[in-house]
């Protein structure tokens, strides 16, 4: 995943649940239907509420990778 493949990118590294899904939610608000979103969070439960928020929300989640303690997200605007 490049630069050029994301809209808006969203480092929540050293945030604590529910920060990061919030800040996810809230980011996508005004972004229109396909954009991207490239998050980056180190709390745990990323890996599950922001796959979670996507699904309910009816967003697409393309990937999610680690680097190391890292989780990067990239989802797009459903």
């Amino acid at each position: 995943m490049t630069v050029s493949d994301v809209d808006v990118h969203l480092d929540l590294k050293g945030l604590k649940c529910p920060l990061p899904v919030l800040k996810t939610r809230k980011a996508m608000a005004p972004l229109k239907t396909g954009a991207r979103l490239r998050v980056e969070a180190t709390d745990p439960m990323s890996v599950i509420d922001i796959p979670h928020f996507c699904q309910e929300a009816g967003h697409r989640l393309l990937s999610q990778e680690r680097d190391g303690e890292v989780a990067v997200f990239l989802l797009e605007k459903g």
